[in-house]
């Protein structure tokens, strides 16, 4: 018993080992991602070869065809019509950098998986949520490319609608890489109020949302305008009539860059009350322990967050805060989600008669 005990806990950290370390290459390839958009590298490569295109440039005549479909495209008319061959190279390597990093992940999650299901260490309920995790991966490489197409025929810059879709799928899979490794994890249940529980599922919720207005600042360029703080425009809350001037209304809330900037405030606002009420109630309710700590580490990260984005907007989003701010949005997103789904466990050790029969009960920890 004691050996098949000890097969189970190997297997269990195995698996859980292999989706931290794809959690960390989806960090790395999120954070090359932020740095590929800041510095307008994004539609150097106006092909998308899902195979072929892992190889780069060799030589001369090469760089120089890469170069020509590049001068091709608006942007470079537009942008960089003086761009040399050396300045085309630096943004190629960006977002080639960023696409091999992507292929990376696809096969560091389906080879070691295929392996884990052929030896049976993975049970119907985690195989389904896996499975389901791959297909966004799937459509996720699917939209980015659809994010750059958006931006080689008569657009500068890619669509805000793909570039938002586009991160914000990426940190959906990435939140589900780390609650499904935090679920793996031999821990035992925490005692909460529902409240409690409910609470930390919405934080994670928010930030989300706020990474996906994010996104929209990002893809209108509204962080490079109406750069004070805590005033936009003049005033804390702007007039309506500038806030929602476009036809028809929704259109305001995606395009209109007053409204895409004071909806990120405004969420930020709202996410760092909600945050700090949330450690509250936890300090208040609970005397230590996993709750206790994740309370106060996301209470943290999320101070952190916005304070680094304040810094951000009024210095008008440069390189050396912008990409901070977006990994710091990460880092604070997977503690939401390693600290949501402790309060949502209700029981993680595998039953004796799993342990017995050498099967794994991933359910329990799902």
């Amino acid at each position: 018993m004691t050996s098949v005990a000890s097969s189970f806990e190997i297997r269990r950290r195995a698996i859980r080992l292999w989706l931290l370390a794809i959690a960390t290459l989806i960090f790395v390839t999120v954070s090359v991602g932020g740095a590929t958009r800041l510095t307008e590298s994004g539609l150097s490569i106006v092909e998308w070869k899902p195979v072929t295109g892992v190889i780069p440039p060799f030589d001369a005549a090469a760089w120089q065809t890469e170069f020509d479909k590049y001068k091709a495209i608006p942007q470079y008319r537009e942008r960089h019509p003086g761009m040399s061959l050396d300045e085309f190279k630096t943004i190629y390597w960006w977002e080639w950098t960023h696409r091999l990093l992507a292929r990376l992940i696809g096969g560091v999650f389906l080879v070691p998986f295929l392996w884990f299901l052929w030896r049976g260490w993975i049970d119907p309920p985690l195989r389904t949520r896996l499975w389901t995790i791959f297909a966004l991966g799937a459509a996720l490489g699917v939209v980015g490319w659809l994010m750059v197409a958006s931006g080689l025929s008569e657009r500068i810059r890619v669509s805000q609608y793909w570039l938002a879709f586009h991160l914000t799928l990426a940190c959906l899979i990435f939140a589900a890489i780390v609650w499904t490794a935090e679920a793996v994890a031999p821990r035992a249940a925490i005692v909460v109020p529902r409240r409690i529980r409910v609470g930390a599922l919405v934080v994670l919720v928010l930030i989300l949302v706020q990474i996906y207005l994010g996104a929209l600042v990002s893809g209108t360029r509204a962080g490079l305008i109406y750069n004070t703080w805590p005033l936009i425009d003049g005033a804390l809350v702007p007039e309506p009539a500038r806030l929602f001037f476009d036809v028809p209304l929704w259109r305001n809330f995606f395009e209109n860059t007053l409204t895409v900037q004071f909806d990120h405030r405004m969420v930020a606002y709202a996410l760092e009350f909600f945050v700090l009420l949330h450690a509250v109630d936890v300090v208040r309710t609970v005397r230590g322990g996993a709750a206790l700590t994740g309370a106060l580490a996301l209470a943290s990260g999320v101070t952190l967050q916005v304070t680094l984005g304040i810094a951000t907007l009024v210095h008008q989003a440069p390189l050396a805060l912008a990409l901070p701010h977006q990994a710091l949005a990460l880092a604070v997103l997977a503690i939401a989600a390693v600290h949501a789904r402790r309060l949502a466990r209700e029981h993680t050790e595998v039953g004796a008669a799993a342990r017995d029969a050498g099967t794994p009960r991933w359910e329990r920890a799902t």
